[in-house]
């Protein structure tokens, strides 16, 4: 099992505070900017304790954490303010991977079960504080929740030896030495808390330092060593650049060797430029940085194909991509991408509504309102239940393109898009 580091933040009154009992404003307070920052230097997750006192303060502390949700790409995990089992549904429809439950809380320990069934277990995680906890709930949290969080350090090093499950382990204080030790234990599956913000270096760093104790860390080993690459005749690999999402390639640029374990140990793409002969943090100057998301090698070693995150344009020209001229086109392309229909409509539909045209049946739509809009996809939903019972499928293709069609107009009309839909699914 490899392992993981989470870092933390704590919710009040709508801001990131510093600790459980001192409510001083970390940073500027902006939870949103911290949570990117923890991704930039290499957070594996977030864990989120929601401090609220009230309805109105539990309800924007969701909202924040959807913003949060939308912002990083790491998976965040929250508890604190979970009264009741319509308190685990907001947090996971909020875009939280798991709801935390606090088993010192006895309307937590009495929701285990419940929230388990209805969500699933590996929605749910449990948090023990003392070694009685563990011994009273040991076989409730098996049966009905995927990770354990353990808080107290004085008996965590003789409680995680005999651990049955996953387990996240908080440490206030950082020692390098027993969060190594910990690490060690099969069922820990990483450390979080105060030890990780107090380190004195990038989490990048310290998985470095404990990848290079002997702790297979995420994200930090990589399988092929610079001496197993085929270099071209100038000593360098050649390195093509890929956006993740949506698998344009942006760039071609090479590595070193350093450029190579930098990249690796930052996780933002270094390059060595060959005009400048140096190294090259990409981003450093303009800001648009490239965040890596994995690394593949070709069939011949030869060369390395980097899937990434970009932030701004890749090109200097201010273009996302540095192919953006095209220079011959066959005129067999006409094709639609299937990757990109949805997009493509969907950005018609949002035309039409900022920029009305008359005789636009989806400006009627608009027009006449949300009734008529969920009227008409209802009876589109109807007809894709008739078309299924004819033996015909091209009549299910038809009545399923009007049906996304009309669930386009609702998603435009609410301000829903497509990426917010997609990073719901990737979360199941």
């Amino acid at each position: 099992m490899t392992k993981e580091i989470y870092t933390h933040i704590i919710l009040k009154n709508g801001i990131s505070v510093r600790s459980l009992t001192n409510f001083k404003a970390r940073g500027d307070g902006d939870a949103i900017a911290e949570a990117k920052r923890f991704e930039d230097q290499g957070a594996d997750g977030i864990l989120i304790i929601d401090l609220s006192e009230s309805d109105a303060e539990h309800d924007r502390h969701i909202d924040l954490m959807r913003e949060i949700g939308r912002s990083v790409r790491i998976p965040m995990i929250a508890g604190g303010a979970i009264h009741r089992v319509e308190d685990v549904k907001k947090l996971l429809y909020a875009g939280c991977s798991q709801a935390l439950l606090d088993m010192s809380v006895s309307e937590n320990a009495a929701m285990l079960k419940e929230v388990s069934d209805r969500f699933g277990k590996d929605k749910i995680a449990c948090v023990i504080t003392d070694q009685a906890q563990l011994e009273e709930y040991d076989q409730q949290i098996q049966t009905y929740a995927s990770l354990l969080l353990l808080v107290g350090e004085h008996h965590l090093y003789e409680v995680v030896q005999n651990l049955k499950m996953p387990a996240l382990t908080v440490l206030t204080r950082f020692d390098h030495q027993k969060i190594q030790a910990l690490l060690q234990a099969e069922q820990v599956a990483g450390i979080t808390g105060s030890c990780v913000l107090s380190s004195g270096s990038s989490i990048y760093n310290l998985k470095q330092q404990l990848a290079e104790s002997g702790i297979a860390m995420k994200g930090s080993e990589c399988s092929l060593k610079w001496e197993d690459l085929k270099l071209n005749s100038d000593g360098l690999l050649p390195v093509v650049v890929q956006e993740h999402s949506t698998g344009e390639v942006l760039m071609v640029a090479y590595m070193n060797e350093e450029a190579f374990l930098r990249t690796i140990r930052t996780g933002k793409m270094h390059y060595f430029s060959r005009s400048r002969q140096s190294l090259w943090l990409k981003g450093e100057t303009s800001g648009h940085y490239q965040q890596m998301i994995s690394l593949h090698i070709d069939c011949d070693n030869d060369t390395l194909l980097a899937k990434i995150v970009q932030t701004g344009a890749a090109c200097h020209t201010g273009n996302h991509s540095c192919f953006y001229r095209s220079i011959l086109n066959s005129g067999s392309g006409d094709r639609k991408n299937p990757l990109t229909v949805f997009d493509d409509v969907y950005g018609v539909i949002m035309d039409r509504k900022e920029h009305p045209k008359e005789g636009s049946y989806t400006n009627y739509l608009f027009d006449k309102g949300i009734d008529k809009i969920l009227k008409k996809l209802g009876e589109e939903a109807t007809e894709i239940v008739i078309a299924a019972k004819n033996p015909n499928p091209e009549e299910i293709k038809y009545e399923a393109a009007d049906f996304l069609y009309h669930l386009m107009v609702l998603m435009a009309e609410r301000g829903v898009t497509w990426d917010d839909i997609t990073e719901e699914l990737s979360k199941r």
